[in-house]
């Protein structure tokens, strides 16, 4: 005897995975800490930590922390190619700010952050072009 399986009596499921609560604060909150940490690190010069290091640090790690959070909460709701473009906007000036410290020209901070806001959003289209219904 041959049995179907039951019929699905609910909404449709979406393309978005839903993200558990604690992950949404909490990678942010982690890769802020992480963005502080290294920008503090990279602002002394391999000198001695002063105390202007450590309020950079952690005014950086509450900025990229904060703009993680609202890219994440925002973008689901935007239309594939302007989320790429979200994403590719904050990697590129998370990384032209951290590059900016090390004391290098202007006209490579802003080619190399170009580039990575590129790269960030040629991989992160194709990622929701191949994965959206």
């Amino acid at each position: 005897m041959a049995h179907t399986a039951p019929a699905r009596t609910g909404p449709p499921p979406t393309h978005h995975p839903a993200i558990p609560l604690k992950a949404k604060f909490v990678l942010p909150a982690l890769a802020g800490i992480v963005y502080g940490l290294w920008t503090s690190g990279i602002d002394r010069h391999a000198g001695p930590i002063t105390g202007w290091n450590v309020l950079l640090g952690v005014v950086s790690a509450l900025a990229f922390a904060a703009a993680a959070y609202g890219i994440h909460t925002i973008a689901p709701r935007l239309p594939r190619e302007l989320r790429a473009a979200t994403w590719a906007a904050f990697a590129g000036i998370a990384f032209g700010f951290i590059y900016s410290l090390t004391d290098a020209g202007l006209v490579k901070t802003a080619l190399l952050s170009l580039a990575v806001a590129a790269g960030v959003l040629a991989v992160v289209f194709y990622r929701y072009y191949t994965t959206e219904d």
